[in-house]
């Protein structure tokens, strides 16, 4: 049996403040709420004054601010004045099996672990043990490595899913023996609650290690490489972690088993019924409808039949994993078309090139506002929820199109024969289920 090592899997060096209280301590992923400051001025008035992560991590809201200099800073020096000022208990080597339940009354699982970035590659068709699962924008790296670089802290909200049917890893880790919890209790801003239990027995150890050697065994292809974790979520973050290794080790060779070498990230099995694959949906505007559908119905070897409203369109795309739906208005009345496809991987992959290449393409629409009238080129917009979707589609010169459900059995097979997915693919689960910082570990010491 292999070590964990192998796999690019270590126990990690936990820190957890001392006498925590999760309601002020934790608060959501940076990359949520990016357009809402009005949620952020909330979690800051819920948090003052006490010690909480909020001051530990820079909320997307403000990447674009005049004073994120300063933030950067502020960060790096509160990293500092915690670890001084005795904020964190003594450090524990153990894993954490977690338990959240959200407010939308799903529990989901999970194994706080660290990961040798070594095993991390998002480039496509890597066959390295962890991939990404949806397009990386490599602009999107040098801002988010601002922050890491050099920070003495690390806080994950990156999410590992693992393809294990039997629960063999997560669930299968789960403490029986009555332990208790090392941490526990409700998250602020409609967060839920969420308990955590360490894993640091020989026993416990030994119980992640052959499961983890059962999966790898169970997902090895034939060349040999193991898809053993697919990137959920913080794909950006996971990616920013391995460009500062990188940047690391060619400036200190000699440092090969560095902290900034890892990352502290939550695996969670795709399987998990607490956990929630949601479309992202798209509407393109400026653009002649018929033509897209029919272009569509084209590459996608479909056909296109008229549906009689929004009800029955909704309807049959959610009860397929291969349709899609298209809202329009076509001389001045409202359309409801559904492409029915035999696609047998996810949807998203076959769909979003075909999309691309026809904008490419596609020429400006003639589009007036009162007496004004202009050529604009089309544009796409990706869009959560069913219901905006449909209404955007009633817009002259625009199309809503509904995605099919995501899925799960075929999630690991599509990305290791295509690649990651195209941007904007999934979210997983709704804003508020989004992992809330808690943990912590030494990084830059």
């Amino acid at each position: 049996m292999k070590q964990l090592e192998e796999f690019g899997i270590r126990i990690p060096e936990i820190l957890l403040p001392k006498n925590i209280d999760l309601s002020t301590w934790s608060v959501i992923a940076c990359d949520q709420y990016t357009q809402d400051k009005a949620y952020w001025k909330k979690v800051e008035e819920t948090a003052a004054g006490k010690p909480s992560t909020l001051n530990l991590i820079l909320p997307e809201v403000y990447l674009g601010s005049e004073d994120k200099p300063q933030r950067i800073e502020k960060i790096r020096s509160t990293m500092k004045d915690y670890l001084a000022q005795g904020v964190f208990d003594a450090p524990r080597n153990c894993f954490v099996y977690m338990e959240r339940t959200t407010a939308f009354g799903r529990t989901r699982k999970g194994l706080v672990a660290q990961i040798d970035l070594e095993t991390y590659e998002w480039k496509p068709f890597s066959k390295a043990n962890i991939r990404a699962t949806e397009a990386t924008i490599v602009e999107r790296i040098p801002p988010r490595m601002e922050i890491r670089r050099g920070a003495a802290l690390e806080l994950p909200h990156i999410m590992l899913l693992v393809n294990d049917k039997d629960d063999l890893l997560v669930g299968g880790c789960k403490p029986t023996d009555g332990r208790a919890p090392i941490y526990s209790g409700k998250l602020m801003s409609n967060g839920g609650e969420i308990t955590g239990w360490a894993l640091e027995s020989e026993a416990d150890i030994e119980k992640v290690t052959s499961a983890v050697n059962k999966i790898a065994e169970a997902n090895k292809a034939d060349d040999g490489s193991t898809f053993l974790f697919a990137v959920g979520d913080g794909n950006h973050s996971l990616a920013t972690a391995k460009a500062v290794w990188d940047e690391y080790k060619k400036e200190h060779p000699e440092d090969t088993d560095s902290s900034v070498r890892y990352a502290l990230i939550e695996i969670v099995n795709i399987y998990d019924t607490g956990l929630t694959f949601e479309p992202i949906h798209r509407v393109i505007f400026n653009i002649d409808s018929r033509a897209l559908i029919a272009k569509l119905a084209e590459k996608l070897e479909g056909t296109a039949k008229e549906v009689a409203d929004a009800a029955e369109l909704e309807k049959a795309v959610k009860n397929s994993w291969a349709n899609f739906g298209f809202d329009f208005v076509e001389n001045g009345q409202q359309k409801y078309i559904l492409l029915e496809t035999g696609i047998k991987e996810l949807a998203v992959a076959r769909l979003q090139p075909e999309i691309d290449a026809f904008l490419k393409d596609a020429p400006a629409a003639h589009v007036c506002e009162g007496d004004v009238c202009k050529m604009v080129k089309p544009e796409i917009d990706y869009i959560h929820g069913t219901e905006e979707v449909l209404a955007l589609g009633k817009k002259e010169n625009a199309v809503g199109i509904l995605l099919p459900p995501i899925a799960k059995d075929s999630f690991f097979e599509t990305i290791n024969g295509r690649g990651p997915l195209p941007r904007k693919s999934f979210s997983m689960g709704e804003a508020d289920e989004k992992r809330f910082y808690l943990e912590c570990r030494r990084l830059f010491k």
